[in-house]
């Protein structure tokens, strides 16, 4: 059987490439590149994307065996009724791996096409490597790579006010464009880059803030033979989302004329304020997710699926979203609620295998951007600490070991963060000494919380209960014993 390739595909196209990519995973795959597949057969957009590799680890090489070409399956529930379906997404030109084509990586900034820049590097992406050079080829961090992009197109154009890019980074942190902007402009100091470069970041780009929503499980390993012979063709980047889609743009309006999504029918709302919206869904759908995967996968469980519908687990996940997050927000509790129902049903989604063990990719990021907010918010409305959360928190620091039982964890997350476990999971001897040992070293980490989580009242004691419990007793027991505890109304 032959791997997908543009003759599998009527009628494709070679299109003007508009769009820089950084990162070809499963979640920009499905929601920004189809997007895109969207835009091009419904409007007049007319682009293509070129995909970045922005580590040293990744598969651009496959994805241009297959022409840029990869099947995306849309399953669960559309119009109240469960639907399952499937397109070929034929948007991405080509891929690029930074480590050996960085020539053509910055030739692209020659091309007076290119208008957007979309990216997602995981929360832990955007951040500041002070050993980055302008001279590296390429630099380790993700905003030093786009500094030196936007600096070679500056040079490529005289500084064109309109050679400048519109960037959409789509990671979950709060101003997502806004901070991505101040590390430009902080490696631009660095590096000694002229004032007109600055200028031109300011007024000739513009970085916009947004809010994304699909789940993504990924690629769909337990049943790729049946799907591999339904398409009649080898496909490596399959990539299975849900229906529901949001992208959220706070940016000026203008720019939904050059993404003209209105025209296509997306859900991509462009807003003067999208704080609402973020808020709401990081705190509840994400929040939930990385709330829930370590207390779900140290149960025994492997799927959001299968963890929503479990007895002790599904309620468990509903307390923590109904009875301590919602209440530390400032939205319409009926609004709030009504999009909680929504979640639990998209979490239920029949076709759905997302996987805990890929939610919990940069975990500790995830949790400090998704839950710690809700955990301070509750204990500053309520003076006292929401259980489900605290307990979270601590079957966090248990996953964090890396081990179920006595199979192994592969854990994926920044060498700051491993290393502080490791080195804290090895001194620990299983007394309750050596445990609240391990909490006060993690909830002090300022680096990881920018806050030192030991001075919340109460907080080191009770995920060292917590914690204590998991480890002696298993995480069955612990996670029914708090379920019996009261939550603060």
């Amino acid at each position: 059987m032959e791997k997908l390739n543009k003759q599998f595909v009527e009628n494709y196209q070679k299109r003007p490439e508009k769009v820089l990519q950084f990162g070809q995973g499963n979640f920009l795959r499905a929601f920004i590149d189809w997007q895109i597949n969207v835009l091009n057969e419904k409007t007049d957009f007319n682009g293509s994307v070129v995909v970045v590799q922005p580590r040293g680890q990744g598969a651009v090489e496959k994805l241009n065996e297959q022409d840029g070409l990869f099947t995306l399956y849309l399953q669960g529930i559309k119009e109240g009724k469960p639907v399952k379906e499937h397109s070929t997404i034929s948007c991405i030109s080509r891929g690029l791996n930074l480590f050996q084509q960085y020539d053509e990586y910055l030739q692209l900034a020659h091309n007076p096409e290119l208008r957007f820049i979309f990216s997602n590097t995981t929360e832990a992406g955007i951040a500041f490597d002070e050993n980055d050079q302008l001279t590296d080829r390429p630099q380790q961090s993700f905003p030093g790579k786009l500094t030196v992009f936007l600096y070679e197109r500056y040079q490529a154009f005289g500084g064109e006010m309109d050679k400048g890019l519109i960037i959409i980074p789509c990671e979950l942190i709060d101003r997502n464009g806004e901070k991505l902007r101040e590390l430009v402009l902080k490696y631009a100091e660095l590096w000694s880059l002229e004032a007109g470069f600055l200028d031109w970041i300011y007024e000739g780009n513009t970085f916009c803030n947004t809010l994304v929503d699909r789940i993504v499980p990924g690629f769909p390993t337990e049943s790729i033979d049946e799907i591999t012979a339904e398409l009649g063709y080898i496909d490596e980047f399959v990539v299975v989302g849900e229906h529901f889609h949001l992208l959220v743009i706070e940016g000026p309006q203008w720019i939904r004329e050059e993404f003209p999504a209105h025209l296509a029918g997306l859900n991509t709302l462009f807003v003067d304020d999208m704080t609402p919206y973020r808020t709401r869904k990081v705190r509840i759908l994400n929040g939930a997710h990385s709330a829930m995967t370590p207390v779900s996968y140290l149960y025994g469980l492997n799927t959001v699926a299968e963890a929503i519908d479990h007895e002790v687990i599904g309620t468990f996940v509903k307390e923590l979203i109904y009875d301590e997050i919602i209440p530390a927000l400032d939205l319409p509790d009926d609004e709030c609620r009504s999009f909680a129902d929504a979640v639990i049903e998209r979490f239920r989604n029949p076709y759905m295998q997302h996987f805990l063990l890929s939610i919990s990719l940069n975990s500790v990021s995830k949790f400090k951007t998704r839950d710690v907010p809700s955990l301070l918010e509750y204990v500053n409305r309520k003076k006292a600490l929401p259980k489900k959360l605290v307990f979270s928190l601590a079957a966090l620091i248990t996953f964090y070991k890396g081990k179920r039982d006595d199979e192994e964890i592969e854990l994926s997350d920044i060498p700051e963060v491993l290393e502080l476990f490791k080195v804290q999971w090895s001194q620990a001897n299983g007394s309750l000494e050596s445990i609240r040992g391990v909490v006060k070293s993690v909830l002090g980490c300022e680096r990881i919380w920018d806050i030192d989580l030991n001075t919340v009242p109460e907080l080191t004691d009770e995920v060292t209960k917590n914690l204590f419990e998991i480890e002696t007793k298993g995480m069955k027991q612990a996670v029914e014993a708090v379920l019996r505890q009261k939550t603060a109304n």
